[in-house]
This record gives structure tokens, sequence and C-alpha cells, in this order.
């Protein structure tokens, strides 16, 4: 019988797959079991009533409470919230990002003595809506550690710093088919920045197997030679997602710019100095990330032995050169850095975290 290339490449991918998946399996049924409710309390979580991605962030969040608190009521923003909570009585109403609740309703919200909290999702990006949000609530709650100041000289009195972090039930190690694997995988919004990285590395993308995707890649100079590979518009889900994550070699995280007026609404150009949620995704799934280095990052992943990074062009062309070349290695990183998220950053962590806070 005849063994073709495909039929060893085909052998020697699913026995890294199965290695790699029954690693994670093992390692997560030795992961401690919380009894719940952990806080005897109900908690009233306003949506963020935004399209994508905000809809699989609330849903992390709602996961992740219903693990937490005796009772949990969702409302969207376009409801009448204040009846709601009126009706339900909760101990806390938390809201996600806050743009679309009117200002109105929390007041109405506060008279009524009702606890409220606010998570920002995309600081500080957005910190020229936030400015006039942040003060109305009772708590704030952002995942940028360098808008901590800027809170707290707003007036508000109860600022803290809380990225956010993994759901497992959507972002997880599993096998995929084979129209999901790639050599590199880079899912995200074509901003500037990282239409300048995609261009440099276009002499080595143009023989790989790579997928791109997100909105605006058509802005790439070197689009024609890409464009098999870029799944131009695309807004996968977290499931699509995490099966683009599982069947990448390697995926590639670029944070986006603090200071790119084309698209941010950040005036007083606060800069970004912690990781995204992208981060604490691609290592939920086991997968190597390689990532621009933020200055927090450090207080999550241990630098090239839980995530790797980069920081210049070159830098990550010999990277991904050197990941690909040496396979050991790359399931080495990427395993540490699953078992340091599922350890750590997962929803559940971040929401134990804030209620401690809250409800000490």
């Amino acid at each position: 019988m005849i063994i073709t290339e495909g039929q060893i490449a085909g052998y020697q991918q699913g026995h890294s797959d199965g290695y790699r998946i029954g690693f994670c399996d093992s390692f997560q049924r030795g992961l401690p079991h919380t009894e719940r409710p952990i806080k005897d309390i109900h908690i009233l979580y306003v949506t963020a009533g935004i399209g994508v991605p905000y809809p699989a962030l609330d849903q992390a969040v709602i996961d992740a409470l219903g693990d937490l608190v005796r009772e949990i009521s969702v409302a969207m923003p376009s409801e009448d919230v204040v009846a709601i909570a009126r009706r339900v009585q909760p101990d806390l109403i938390l809201a996600l990002n806050g743009v679309v609740l009117p200002a109105e309703i929390v007041e109405q919200l506060r008279h009524n003595g009702f606890i409220t909290a606010i998570w920002f999702t995309d600081d500080p990006y957005y910190t020229d809506w936030t400015t006039s949000i942040a003060p109305r609530y009772d708590y704030v709650f952002t995942l940028e550690l360098n808008c901590l100041p800027f809170y707290r000289e707003l007036g508000c009195r109860q600022v803290y710093y809380l990225p956010f972090g993994v759901n497992p039930k959507a972002f997880h190690p599993k096998h995929v088919p084979t129209s999901y694997q790639s050599d590199i995988c880079f899912i995200g919004t074509a901003f500037w920045n990282r239409v300048e990285l995609i261009d440099r590395l276009t002499p080595i993308l143009k023989d790989k197997r790579v997928v791109i995707a997100g909105w605006w890649w058509d802005r790439l100079q070197n689009y024609s030679q890409l464009s098999d590979k870029i799944k131009l518009g695309d807004w996968m889900t977290p499931e699509d997602t995490a099966c683009y994550y599982n069947g990448a070699k390697i995926v590639i995280n670029l944070h986006r710019s603090f200071d790119d007026e084309t698209i941010n609404v950040n005036s007083k150009k606060i800069a970004a100095h912690s990781v995204n949620p992208r981060t604490f995704e691609i290592s939920g799934c086991a997968t190597l990330q390689l990532s621009d280095v933020r200055q927090d990052m450090g207080n999550y992943y241990s630098p090239e032995k839980e995530i790797g990074t980069y920081g210049s062009h070159e830098e990550l062309k010999d990277k991904i050169d050197y990941y690909l070349r040496n396979e050991e290695e790359r399931r080495k990183v990427a395993l540490s850095g699953f078992m340091r998220t599922r350890k750590e950053h997962t929803y559940h962590n971040r929401l134990s975290q804030m209620l401690s806070i809250i409800f000490p």
C-alpha cells in the first residue's frame, strides 16, 4: 500500500491534536469544583444592547454569574429596567458597557436605592463617551489598568481594574475539521496598525495556510496576494472563532492602537497598558499565541513560557518561522498558557473578584 504525503500529514495532525486535547481534558478534570451559589444574592444584569461582539460577552457574564449567585435576572437596555428592578428587587444591578442605557434610567435606579455597577468593555478607546457614563454608577470596573486615574479624577469613588477573561463553554480545546486548520490565523478588524503588520508579513504568509478574517481587510496594499486567505467582512460567532483558533498552529494577536483617530474616541490619548479579551480566548483553546507586548501582560502570563511575544515585525517573522519548525516548543508554550488561563483567567474568576469587592 502506498502512503501519501497527505496521509502522513493527517496522521501527524491527528496525533498532535489527540495529545493536546487529551492533556487539556485531564487538566480540566483536576480543577477544583466550587459549590454554588458562592453569594446568596440576586443580580439584575443589563446587557450591552449592541450588536457583535457584545452578545458573546453578555453570554459569558451570564454563564459565569449563573454559577456564582442565587439568582440572576437579565434585562436589555431597551426594556423598562426600572420597572423590572422594582419587581425583582435585586441586590445589585450590573450593566455591561452602558453606552445604550439612558442616564435618566441609571439615576432612577439609584434614586430607588439600588446598588449599580458598570463594567466597561472598550477602554481606553471610547473614553470620550465613558466620561459621562462612569459617574452615574456606584461601582466602576474597567478592563484597562491605565483608566483607573482617569475615572477617579472624574469623581468616581469606587473604581477597580477588572480585565475580561475566557468563557470555557465557548473557547476550549477541541477537534475541528480540516476546513478550519491553518498554519497562521488572525481574526479581528483591520485597524491600520494591523493592516501594516499583515502587509509586512505578506512574503511569508502568501505561501502558507493562512486564515485572516474580519472587516476592512481590503485596505491591504497586498490584498490581491492574500485575497484567497481572507474572509472579508466576516464577523464570526464565538464557536467559529474557537474552531479557527483550535485549527491553527499559530494565532497572531495585535492590539489596536490607542491613538488611531480614524476609529477611536479617545481625545485625551489615554494609553492602553492592558491585554485584550482575545488574549485569554486564544490561550483558552490551547493554541500558541504570538502577541505584541502590553505593559500589564506579565501580570497574567509569563512571556515565552505561557505566551509568545514580539516587539517588531522582524521578531514576529523570526518567531513564526521558529515555532512552525518546532512543534514541541510550540505545544509546550500553548499548553502552559492554557493551564494558566483555565486556573486564573475565566469569567468565573473575574466575576468572583467583582462580587467580593461589592459584597465583602
